[in-house]
C-alpha cells in the first residue's frame, strides 16, 4: 500500500498521518486518512479497525486537548488513554460518539440526552398558559429532576413502590424462625432480625397466620426501630455474647435496599417484594400541581413529554403563532426534532427512559445533538451508526453524515454496512483477519481501488458482482400462532410463524418488531425449549470473562489441579480459582490492577506491581501444565487454546466449548477477557455458543435479537452456518433482522410497519422473501428485491 507523499508541513497537507500504532493487536500501522471526508474504517470483527480509530486517532486527539486543560479539571472528565502510537501528524480536536449503553437511571430520558427537555420547560416557563393569578414559574419548576418541581410525594419518579402482607410473606403455615418473612435478608443479619422479635416477646415459633393481625402490621410496617438486648442461643462450638441488637420492619428494609443498596443482586431481590403504581399525588406526572396547572395547545408539561416526536412537532407547529416568544421557542424545538426524525427516531417521546434504549439509538440521538452544535474543523469518530437500523434508515443517515462533512468536519466512522462504505469517500480496511492475524492496513484510499486487494475479506463482499446462489426453502413441520399482541404500538396483532424453519422478522426502527417477538412465551405449542439471545452484557465486572461464563474455566481448573505439582502441595480445583482468597493475588484481589490517586489527576488503573496483571499469587503460577501457567492459559486467544487442549482426553469439555466459540467466529478473543470489553454482539456470540455446546434433545426454539449487530459480512457467513445448522437439525430460529442478505436466505419473513411508532405496529406482509419483496406496502420490500434480482 503506497502512502501519499508527505508536504513540508504535515500540519496543513490535509492528511491525518498515523506512523507505528501499536495498540493491541495492530502491528507498527502506518496509514494516512484525508481530512474533510467521510472515512470509512473496516474490516472482520477483531481485526483492529476500533484500534486504530478510537484507540489510537481519537485517543491521542484527546490526549492533545487534556494537555491545555487544568489538570483539576482533568480528574472530572473520563480519559481514554494514551495511545501506543510513535507518531501522529495533522490531527484536528476529535469527538466521539460511541455505542455505550446509558447508565441505568429512571431520571435520563430521551428530552435529556437530546436538551429537548430544557427547551420544553422554557416553553411552559415564558409562553404557557396560567391559571388566573398564578405566578409565573421559572423553567426548572417544569422539571422532575429539581426540587423546585418534583412531586413531593413520589419525588418525581412518578412511581411509588409498595409491599403488602402477601408479598412479604408468601407462605403464611411457616413461623418466623423456619423462615416465614420471605423478605428478610439471609445469613446472621436474617437470624438477628429474628432474635430481636424474639427478645421483644413476639413468638417466633407460632405458624404466621396464628399471630394476632396487629402484631404481623407491625412486625412487618412499623417505622419505630427499637433496640433490646438480645442473648443469642448458644451454639455447641462457641459461646455468642449478648449484644445490643436493633428491629427493622420487613417493609423498612425491602425499601431501603432497593433505594440505596448498591449491590445489584440485593435491589433485585427486594424489587421482588414490591409492587409499582402511578404515583397518588401526581397521576404519574411527576411533577408538582403548580407546574401541571399550566399549559400550551391545552397539554400540560407532562402530556407533551409522552408524544412521540413526530405528533410533538406537529401540535408545536400548530400553535407557534401564539405569541413572539412562542414562535422562537417553537421554532427551536422543531428544528431539533426534525434532526432526529430525520435519523428515523421520530417514534421516540422526550419521557422515554435512556435505560431502554438501544445502544444505536442512543448514538444517534446524540449525533443529531451534534448536528446542532455548529462545531467545525473537528474529527468525527463514530462506532457503527448504522447499528440497528433499517436499509431506509440508513439512507437518512447518510445524509446527516454528509452535512456534518459539508459543515467543514472529517467524519471518521467505524463500520460494517456495505451501503455505508460504498457511499464513503476513502475505506481503510484492516485485516487480513481478526486478533493476532489481523492488525494491518491491507487498504488505505478510495473505495473503488480496494478491488483486487489480495486477502481483503470486504472487498469479496463488496464488489460482489456475480448472481446470489438460490437455497431452497424449508417446507414448515407446522405453525406457532403469536397474539393477539397489544402493547406499545401493538393493537390486537396476531403473526404465524414456521416450525423448524428459519424465520426473519423486518420492519423499520420502532415499527413493532422487538415488541411481536417478545411476546413469544414457553407455552407455546410445539416448543419444547424456548432460548432467548439477547445482546446484554454478559457480566458487569471485569471479573466475569469468557472463560467464566462458558463454563470451560471450570474444568481448565480441574485440568490444573490433577496436575502432579498441584497434588504434591495439596491445592484443589479452588487455588486456581482469582475470585477467592488462597491462589489469587492479594494485592490486587485477583483483578490484576489496582487504582492510582493521584493528586490533581484522575485515578488511573495500572497493572499490579505484585503479579504485573496476572492475578495470582507466585505459588500459584508455579503450578504448570503443558508448559504454561493458569494465567498464561486465560491470555490465550480462543484459536491457540484449541490447539493448546487438543487431543487432551482429560480437557474434552473445554476442546467442546471452544469449538462452539470458534464456529460463531470468535476464534480471536482472549479467555480471560473481560466482560466489559466485549461488545453486545460479541456478548450475543458468547450466549450461542454456550447453547450450542450443549446435547440438545427434542425442538428448541432459538429467538435472537439482532444477531449480525457489529458483524463484518464475512463473519455474517459464519454466524449463519451455525443458526442454519440449527434448523437443519430439526430446530427454528427466528431473528430481528436488518441485514437484507440475512433475510433473504430466511424461509419466511415477518415484515412489521410501515413506519414507525403510531405509523407502525402492524404486520404488513408475511411469507417466504420473494413473497414479501412484492409486497406493495413493505419499505422492506424495495430493498429485499434489489438483493433478490428478478
Amino acid at each position: 500500500m503506497s502512502l501519499p507523499p508527505s508536504s513540508s508541513d504535515p500540519r496543513h497537507d490535509g492528511f491525518v498521518r498515523v506512523r507505528g500504532a501499536r495498540e493491541h493487536n495492530l502491528k507498527g500501522v502506518d496509514v494516512d486518512v484525508p481530512r474533510d471526508v467521510l472515512a470509512v474504517f473496516t474490516g472482520v470483527s477483531g481485526s483492529g479497525k476500533s484500534s486504530l480509530a478510537f484507540g489510537t486517532i481519537y485517543a491521542e486527539a484527546q490526549r492533545r486537548y487534556f494537555e491545555s486543560v487544568a489538570p483539576y479539571a482533568r480528574r472530572l472528565i473520563h480519559q481514554v488513554g494514551a495511545p501506543k502510537v510513535g507518531a501522529i501528524s495533522g490531527l484536528p480536536p476529535a469527538v466521539s460518539l460511541q455505542q455505550s449503553r446509558s447508565a441505568p437511571t429512571s431520571r435520563s430520558s430521551v428530552g435529556t440526552v437530546t436538551t429537548l427537555s430544557n427547551s420544553l420547560r422554557m416553553l411552559f416557563s415564558r409562553a404557557g398558559a396560567y391559571p388566573p393569578g398564578a405566578e409565573r414559574l421559572d423553567s426548572d419548576s417544569f422539571s422532575p429532576n429539581t426540587a423546585a418541581g418534583a412531586c413531593p410525594h413520589c419525588h418525581g419518579l412518578g412511581q411509588v413502590h409498595r409491599t403488602t402482607e402477601e408479598l412479604l410473606v408468601p407462605d403464611p403455615s411457616l413461623s418466623i424462625r423456619e423462615g416465614a418473612i420471605a423478605a428478610w435478608p439471609g445469613a446472621w443479619q436474617g437470624k438477628n432480625l429474628r432474635d430481636v422479635l424474639d427478645a421483644l416477646g413476639y413468638d417466633v415459633d407460632r405458624p404466621w397466620r396464628d399471630l394476632a393481625q396487629a402484631d404481623r402490621d407491625w412486625i412487618l410496617f412499623t417505622d419505630e426501630q427499637p433496640v433490646v438486648t438480645v442473648h443469642p442461643v448458644r451454639d455447641a462450638d462457641r459461646i455468642q455474647r449478648p449484644y445490643q441488637g436493633t428491629y427493622m420492619s420487613a417493609n423498612r428494609y425491602v425499601l431501603k435496599t432497593f433505594a440505596d443498596s448498591r449491590s445489584q443482586a440485593l435491589r433485585a431481590k427486594a424489587e421482588k417484594f414490591l409492587s409499582s403504581e402511578p404515583c397518588p399525588v401526581c397521576g404519574g406526572a411527576r411533577l408538582r400541581a403548580e407546574a401541571l396547572a399550566v399549559t400550551f395547545g391545552g397539554r400540560t408539561v407532562a402530556d407533551m413529554a409522552r408524544l412521540p416526536l413526530t405528533e410533538l412537532a406537529e401540535i408545536l407547529s400548530a400553535h407557534e403563532g401564539d405569541s413572539e416568544t412562542a414562535r422562537v421557542l417553537t421554532d427551536d424545538l422543531c428544528s431539533r426534532i426534525a434532526t432526529i426524525t430525520e435519523l428515523g427516531l421520530g417514534y421516540l417521546s422526550p419521557d422515554r427512559p435512556t435505560p431502554t434504549l438501544s445502544s444505536g439509538e442512543l448514538q444517534r440521538l446524540r449525533l443529531a445533538t451534534q448536528l446542532r452544535s455548529g462545531l467545525f474543523g473537528v474529527v468525527y469518530v463514530l462506532d457503527e451508526p448504522s447499528a440497528g437500523l433499517h436499509p431506509a434508515d440508513t439512507e437518512s443517515l447518510l445524509t446527516v453524515l454528509d452535512r456534518l462533512k459539508a459543515a467543514g468536519n472529517s467524519v471518521f466512522v467505524v463500520e460494517h454496512q456495505l451501503d455505508v462504505m460504498r457511499h464513503a469517500d476513502w475505506l481503510v480496511d484492516v485485516g487480513p483477519l481478526a486478533g493476532e492475524h489481523g492488525g494491518q492496513v491491507l487498504h488505505s484510499g478510495p473505495v473503488a481501488d480496494l478491488r483486487g486487494v489480495e486477502g481483503s475479506a470486504t472487498g469479496r463482499f463488496l464488489f460482489d458482482d456475480g448472481p446470489r446462489a438460490e437455497r431452497r426453502v424449508r417446507e414448515p413441520r407446522g405453525w406457532l400462532k403469536v397474539g393477539p399482541v397489544t402493547r406499545h404500538n401493538l393493537h390486537d396483532v396476531t403473526a404465524e410463524l414456521p416450525v423448524g424453519a428459519f424465520t426473519a422478522v423486518t420492519g423499520v426502527s420502532g415499527s413493532g418488531k422487538s415488541t411481536l417477538i417478545g411476546e413469544v412465551s414457553v407455552e407455546l405449542p410445539g416448543v419444547g425449549r424456548l432460548v432467548v439471545v439477547d445482546q446484554k452484557p454478559i457480566g458487569r465486572t471485569p471479573r466475569s470473562n469468557l472463560a467464566t461464563y462458558t463454563g470451560l474455566f471450570d474444568v481448565v481448573r480441574k485440568v490444573f489441579a490433577t496436575t502432579d505439582e498441584a497434588k504434591e502441595r495439596g491445592y484443589g480445583v479452588g487455588r486456581f480459582s482469582f475470585n477467592v482468597a488462597g491462589g489469587r493475588c492479594e494485592t490486587c484481589q485477583g483483578e490484576g490492577f489496582v487504582s492510582v490517586e493521584l493528586l490533581f489527576l484522575p485515578s488511573t488503573y495500572a497493572p499490579c506491581p505484585d503479579c504485573g496483571g496476572a492475578r495470582y499469587n507466585p505459588r500459584t503460577l508455579e503450578v504448570t501444565y503443558r508448559g504454561r501457567n493458569i494465567a498464561e492459559v486465560l491470555d490465550l486467544t480462543v484459536e491457540s487454546a484449541a490447539g493448546f487442549f487438543a487431543d487432551d482426553d482429560a480437557a474434552k469439555a473445554v476442546l467442546r466449548s471452544l469449538r462452539t466459540l470458534l464456529d460463531v467466529g470468535l476464534g480471536y478473543l482472549r479467555l480471560g477477557q473481560p466482560a466489559t470489553e466485549l461488545s453486545g454482539g460479541e456478548a450475543q456470540r458468547i450466549k450461542l455458543a454456550s447453547e450450542l455446546q450443549r446435547v440438545r434433545r427434542g425442538h428448541t426454539l432459538y429467538l435472537l435479537d439482532e444477531p449480525t449487530t457489529g458483524l463484518h459480512p464475512a463473519d455474517v457467513e459464519v454466524l449463519l452456518r451455525q443458526l442454519h445448522g440449527l434448523v437443519d437439525a430439526g430446530h427454528s430460529v427466528v431473528v430481528v433482522e436488518h441485514d437484507m442478505s440475512v433475510v433473504a436466505g430466511a424461509d419466511w419473513v415477518v415484515d412489521m410497519g410501515p413506519g414507525g411508532g403510531g405509523a407502525g405496529g402492524l404486520v404488513v406482509a408475511a411469507g417466504p422473501p420473494a413473497v414479501v419483496a412484492a409486497a406493495a406496502m413493505s419499505r422492506t420490500a424495495p430493498y429485499l428485491q434489489r438483493l433478490l434480482g428478478d
